[in-house]
């Protein structure tokens, strides 16, 4: 945060665009902004998707094809999530235990967090809301993919 307040500080953008996928750094950085008065726009940029799903990074160069499948466990699981809010499940527990469940099914997959927490405040939730996200990191192989989703 310190870079980026030093970059708005130097060159006094209207507006910066910042990517969904790393979800915990928009917050922080529209926080930022806000709290201190910088006067800058933050705009949220979709996450970027292959055609497979996979959430498009450079870290994705890693996986190897199997890892590369395991992968997808992500997207699958997020997608899942928010298919079971559509169908009326609210309990968070529920929700990410299936995510988790659809991540260990795969191999080379280690989960560091899945969690789903309130898009403004970041802080977990119990029951899903309106400001619900559903956010995780996984390391698949060697590499350590981050993904989320509104529910």
């Amino acid at each position: 945060t310190l870079v980026v307040t030093k970059l708005f500080c130097a060159i006094r953008p209207h507006l910066a665009v910042f990517g969904e996928k790393d979800f915990q750094q928009l917050v922080v950085v529209k926080r930022l902004s806000k709290d201190l008065n910088l006067g800058v726009e933050i705009i949220p940029h979709p996450i970027v998707r292959e055609s497979d799903g996979l959430a498009m990074s450079s870290r994705n160069k890693y996986l190897s094809e199997e890892e590369r499948r395991s992968a997808l466990s992500l997207s699958r699981s997020l997608l899942a999530a928010r298919k079971m809010v559509a169908e009326g499940e609210r309990r968070v527990d529920v929700l990410v235990a299936r995510a988790k469940e659809m991540i260990e099914a795969e191999p080379h997959t280690r989960i560091q967090y899945v969690q789903v927490v309130d898009e403004e405040t970041m802080t977990d939730i119990d029951e899903v809301t309106p400001k619900a996200v559903m956010a995780m990191a996984v390391f698949v192989g060697q590499a350590r993919l981050i993904d989320n989703m509104r529910l």
